[in-house]
């Protein structure tokens, strides 16, 4: 019985990695070459792609927590606070 289930997690585990080597080919044929109407058409989408990019207008960073902030929020503390060294393994005081 352990050997009819190893073969099929086996047989599972080898479809679903062949599957993932499929790509839009799977017959092997190569891929034709593009027409010069093709490339003309693909070079005219990207710089149509450019010009939509350039015409977004600048945005102000965005602060999702500047409502739940005071008018002056405090400054953080940047110095450098040593902490107190102790010694470990001591019981008495």
């Amino acid at each position: 019985m352990r050997v009819f289930l190893a073969a099929a997690l086996i047989a599972l585990m080898a479809g679903s990695a062949n599957a993932q080597g499929r790509g839009v080919r799977p017959s092997g044929e190569p891929a034709k070459p593009k027409s010069p109407q093709e490339i003309q058409a693909e070079r005219d989408a990207e710089k149509a792609y450019k010009k939509s990019l350039a015409n977004i207008p600048d945005q102000a960073p965005a602060d999702p927590w500047g409502n739940m902030r005071g008018e002056k929020a405090p400054k953080p503390n940047t110095t450098i606070v040593p902490s107190k060294k102790t010694k470990t393994g001591s019981t008495a005081n």
